[in-house]
C-alpha cells in the first residue's frame, strides 16, 4: 500500500480517544455531506419545479402549436408541412384543435369558459389528469375542470348548454346542449377553471368553421426537440401562420425560473463552501498537532513528495467521504418526498400540491467530482505549511 495513503487512512480513522486528528476529520466529513446534501437537494427542488411546470403545460399546449397571426379560422392541412415534419416522423404527434370562447349555462347559472375541439383519438393527456368519469368525448360528450363542474354544481351526466360567445349578442345565437362525462384535476386555476373539451366536430359544428381549425398541435417524444422544430416551422411557412413553442407561450413563467435558479443555487452553494473551509481549518489544526510527528517523518527520511501525498489524501478522502454521505442523504430525503408527499403546498399558487424533486445522476456525479476536486484543492495551504515544518524545530523540546 502507498505509505502516504496508508497513513492519511491512520489519520482519519485514529483510534484514539477524543483524538483531535478524529474529530477533526469527522467535523469536516459532517461540515461537507451536509453542504453537499443541502446543495443537491435545492437542485432537485429546482428541477423538479420547472420538470412538473413543463410537463403539465405541455400536456394541455402541446409542445408546439400553429396557429392564424389574428386567430382566424385556417385550413386543417397546412401546405408545406409535411415537408418539414418528415424529418421528425417518428417523434411527432400531430393533430388539430378548435379553440373558442363560450358561455356555459346550467340552469340559472352561466360561467364564460374556452372550448377546445380535439381528435376523439388523441386525448391521452387527459387521462393523467381525469379524476372522474372518463374521456370518451364521442358525440355530445365532453369533458370539463372539477373546479369548475363544483363551482357550477355539475355532477357526471348532467346536461349542460353552450352559447358561441360571438353570438352571444345577436339575434342568431348558436348553441348546443352536451353531456359531461368526466372530469379533470390540474391544479393549474388557469385551465381547471375555465377549460372544456370535445371532440373536434362537435366543436366545427358548435362554431360554425366549416370544416377549417384554429390550429394544429404538435406533441414530441423529447421535449428537447421542440426549439429545433420550431425553427424549422417558422423558417418553412410562410405568413399567416404563426408558431409558438409551450416556453414561448409562458415565457414570463419559464423566465422567472431561470431567474430564480442562479441565486437560489449560489446561496446554496455557500454552505458547501463551509464545508471546504471546515476541511482547511481542520488540516491546518492537523499541521500544529502533528508537528512532532511531521518531524519525526522528515528526520525519517520522507520525501517532499511523499508529505505532499499524505495531505493531499486526506483531503481527497474526506472530500471523498463527504460527498458519498452527503449524496446519499439527499437521494434519501428526495425519494421519502416523492413516494410520501411529506411537505405539501398551496396548490391555487404552484400549479402542485406537494414538493416535487426530480432526481438526475449527471447533477449527483458533477457535484460530487466538483467536491472531491475543491477539497484536494483545501488540503493544498496546510500542506504547505506541513513541507516548510524543519525537523529539528519540530523535535527540539523533545
Amino acid at each position: 500500500m502507498n505509505f502516504p495513503f496508508y497513513l492519511s487512512t491512520r489519520y482519519l480513522r485514529s483510534a484514539q480517544k477524543g483524538s483531535f486528528t478524529r474529530v477533526a476529520g469527522v467535523l469536516s466529513v459532517a461540515g461537507l455531506a451536509v453542504g453537499i446534501s443541502a446543495l443537491l437537494i435545492t437542485l432537485f427542488i429546482l428541477n423538479g419545479f420547472e420538470k412538473v411546470i413543463s410537463k403539465k403545460i405541455a400536456d394541455f399546449d402541446g409542445h408546439i402549436r400553429i396557429k392564424h397571426y389574428l386567430n382566424y379560422p385556417i385550413p386543417s392541412e397546412i401546405l408545406g408541412m409535411d415537408s418539414i415534419l418528415v424529418h421528425y416522423k417518428e417523434t411527432v404527434f400531430q393533430s388539430r384543435f378548435i379553440q373558442r370562447p363560450a358561455l356555459l349555462r346550467k340552469g340559472k347559472q352561466a360561467e364564460g369558459i374556452i372550448v377546445e375541439g380535439i381528435e376523439r383519438g388523441k386525448v391521452g393527456f387527459i387521462s393523467d389528469i381525469l379524476v372522474s368519469g372518463t374521456n370518451d368525448i364521442g358525440g355530445n360528450q365532453i369533458v370539463i375542470g372539477e373546479r369548475l363542474a363544483n363551482q357550477l354544481d355539475i355532477t357526471i351526466g348532467d346536461k349542460i348548454v353552450l352559447f358561441d360567445l360571438a353570438t352571444l349578442n345577436g339575434s342568431n345565437k348558436r348553441l348546443k346542449q352536451f353531456v359531461a362525462v368526466g372530469f379533470f384535476h390540474s391544479g393549474m386555476l388557469e385551465y381547471d377553471n375555465h377549460m372544456i373539451y370535445m371532440n373536434l366536430e362537435q366543436a366545427n359544428e358548435l362554431f360554425h368553421m366549416n370544416g377549417k381549425v384554429s390550429g394544429q398541435i404538435l406533441r414530441l417524444n423529447k421535449s428537447k426537440w421542440a426549439d429545433d422544430l420550431s425553427r424549422s416551422l417558422k423558417n418553412g411557412l410562410a405568413y399567416p401562420y404563426m408558431v409558438m413553442t409551450w416556453k414561448e407561450k409562458n415565457r414570463s413563467l419559464f423566465k422567472w425560473m431561470n431567474v430564480q435558479r442562479w441565486p437560489i443555487l449560489f446561496i446554496f452553494s455557500l454552505i458547501a463552501m463551509v464545508g471546504l473551509v471546515n476541511i482547511i481549518s481542520a488540516l491546518a489544526m492537523i499541521v500544529l498537532d502533528k508537528t512532532r510527528q511531521i518531524g519525526v517523518l522528515k528526520s525519517l527520511g520522507i520525501s517532499q513528495t511523499g508529505l505532499r501525498q499524505l495531505f493531499l489524501f486526506y483531503g481527497f478522502m474526506i472530500g471523498l467521504a463527504g460527498a458519498i454521505i452527503g449524496s446519499l442523504l439527499a437521494l434519501l430525503l428526495a425519494w421519502i418526498q416523492n413516494n410520501f408527499k411529506i411537505i405539501t403546498l398551496p396548490e391555487d399558487i404552484y400549479f402542485m400540491d406537494f414538493i416535487p424533486m426530480d432526481v438526475s445522476t449527471v447533477d449527483v456525479f458533477s457535484i460530487v467530482i466538483i467536491a472531491i476536486v475543491c477539497a484536494i484543492f483545501a488540503a493544498v495551504w496546510p500542506t504547505v505549511r506541513a513541507e516548510r515544518i524543519e525537523p529539528a524545530d519540530a523535535l527540539r523540546y523533545e
